[in-house]
């Protein structure tokens, strides 16, 4: 779907705050309600918008330190690739997982209470994956940027 100007106007509010109102969002992009609301439904059924959602505070809930774990796999047959995908998919803790080029296979980022609640993760969920054969883990000590998706509007 080609993107025009106001389109990534309506995604740029969406994404700062998706309950925005249809008259917040057409004020800001200079539509009335029902074009407004029009866009965003075919920005819907385009698949450019995949969902609404809120963030979570990780700190506030209790999740206070976030994890980087690179993770190298023995075999990289799609049946491994596949089942070690299966067992993160089981694993709440892994809020992202990506396969990547490089040194090692994948990187995850992982949210636990505290080092004590990694150490658990990693005795009970994560080294009873088959096929692990490396890992190395980063604790984030800051994170200096956190930002939406770049629109270029």
């Amino acid at each position: 779907m080609l993107l025009d100007r106001l389109d990534r106007k309506i995604l740029a509010v969406l994404q700062a705050n998706s309950r925005a109102s249809l008259q917040d969002i057409g004020h800001a992009v200079g539509l009335s309600p029902s074009p407004c609301w029009g866009r965003i439904k075919k920005l819907e059924e385009a698949g450019v918008i995949e969902g609404y959602t809120v963030r979570l505070n990780s700190q506030a809930l209790g999740l206070g330190d976030t994890v980087l774990v690179q993770v190298t796999l023995d075999s990289h047959s799609d049946n491994t690739l596949e089942k070690f995908g299966e067992m993160l998919a089981t694993i709440p803790e892994v809020v992202e997982a990506h396969l990547v080029s490089g040194e090692y296979d994948y990187l995850l980022r992982v949210v636990v209470k505290d080092t004590r609640d990694y150490e658990r993760l990693l005795r009970e969920k994560l080294y009873k994956i088959k096929g692990i054969r490396h890992s190395q883990s980063s604790f984030v000590l800051r994170t200096l940027k956190k930002a939406d998706l770049p629109l270029g509007v």
